[in-house]
């Protein structure tokens, strides 16, 4: 008996009806095998061979409309460029290509507008499901993931009572570590380049930064805390600023990019690091350690949210109907020659050195 005359479509590629005709068996077999359905495992042999024989690639556009799934997750965050989002989206697209899926990145420049747009645009299907890490959260934001067709986890600060899988560190403890460690080393006079006040970093860092102090009973000098935004550029600007008022002895900075700006603009105004001035980035990304001296600095766990974060998507893409999660992932301060050092010893010629707290008081 010979073979079936095959079916070819009007471009010429083969479809599941050439592949069913050459192979000689029905096109629903042939369907369920090139689907990874299955069958028996002589129809599975000839539909494989056939498929190979005729050059079948299937249509992944097809069968994302039959299987209401697209293989593909989407990840956004403020800038792709920013170290601590690098290592974030390393550890997601690991998680995501292990399922046989595959990451597309979007950078919203930490617009609301841009990221309530994105998740909206999410009814159109074009993805499986989505993280996102935004540094302001809105009632607009918390609308737009409640009303997503599709899953969505979020990296970042949400309200307790949020229906929504999350992902959060501890901001707050990371910056007590940061201020411990600097204490611990004697440094009395401490300073903070912040981001932006009305982000969720912002708001939570200089919340801990002063707590942090507080607890060491070392009042609050507005001279030696200034803001800018998470960049280097603003980091160094904002460190200027600060040196042209005040004398601090440690700087604790609210990411790594702002630290980087600091350590070069403490170096450009001749001080030392660490023997002037002690310092301390956030984030511990690898450009902590591409500095010299290299910073020290508090990991939030940036490649472990993201791990943390890929794994509940799956499971909620698997499962829809899970009830929302809520993980944390602690932060651990890593010491580096930015602040190890102790306060040295006044070098011939220099002034007495006094607290500005106490400046003039006797005992």
């Amino acid at each position: 008996m010979g073979r079936k005359r095959l079916q070819e479509p009007v471009d010429g590629r083969p479809t599941v009806h050439t592949v069913a005709a050459r192979a000689g068996v029905s096109i629903a077999s042939a369907s369920r095998v090139l689907n990874g359905v299955g069958g028996s495992p002589e129809t599975i042999r000839k539909v494989r061979e056939a498929a190979a024989e005729v050059g079948y690639v299937p249509n992944a556009i097809a069968r994302s409309l039959q299987s209401q799934r697209t293989g593909l997750v989407a990840l956004a965050v403020e800038d792709i460029g920013n170290p601590v989002y690098v290592e974030m989206m390393r550890a997601i697209e690991a998680v995501v290509a292990g399922s046989g899926r595959q990451l597309l990145v979007h950078a919203t420049g930490g617009r609301i507008d841009n990221e309530t747009a994105l998740l909206r645009r999410l009814a159109n299907r074009y993805v499986d499901g989505m993280i996102v890490s935004p540094i302001r959260v809105t009632d607009d934001h918390l609308t737009a993931l409640v009303d997503s067709p599709v899953p969505v986890v979020v990296v970042g600060q949400l309200a307790a009572d949020a229906p929504v899988d999350n992902v959060r560190t501890d901001s707050r403890h990371g910056m007590a570590l940061a201020v411990d460690h600097l204490v611990a080393t004697g440094r009395q006079r401490i300073g903070f380049v912040n981001g932006p006040l009305d982000t969720v970093p912002g708001t939570a860092r200089d919340a801990g930064f002063r707590a942090a102090l507080a607890r060491h009973d070392i009042p609050v000098d507005e001279r030696l805390i200034e803001v800018g935004d998470f960049q280097y550029a603003a980091g160094r600007d904002a460190t200027e600023r600060l040196l042209a008022r005040a004398e601090p002895d440690a700087l604790v900075c609210a990411n790594d990019l702002i630290a980087v700006g600091a350590l070069h603009a403490l170096l450009a105004a001749g001080r030392r690091v660490p023997q002037d001035v002690a310092l301390v980035g956030m984030d511990d990304t690898e450009l902590a350690r591409m500095m010299f001296p290299q910073l020290s600095s508090v990991s939030l766990g940036s490649a472990e949210r993201g791990r943390r974060a890929a794994e509940l998507l799956l499971q909620r893409i698997a499962d829809a109907a899970l009830p929302p999660r809520r993980e944390q992932v602690p932060p651990s301060l890593s010491i580096r020659a930015s602040s190890a050092a102790t306060l040295p010893a006044p070098r011939p010629g220099d002034p007495p050195t006094t607290h500005p707290f106490t400046e003039g008081v006797t005992a």
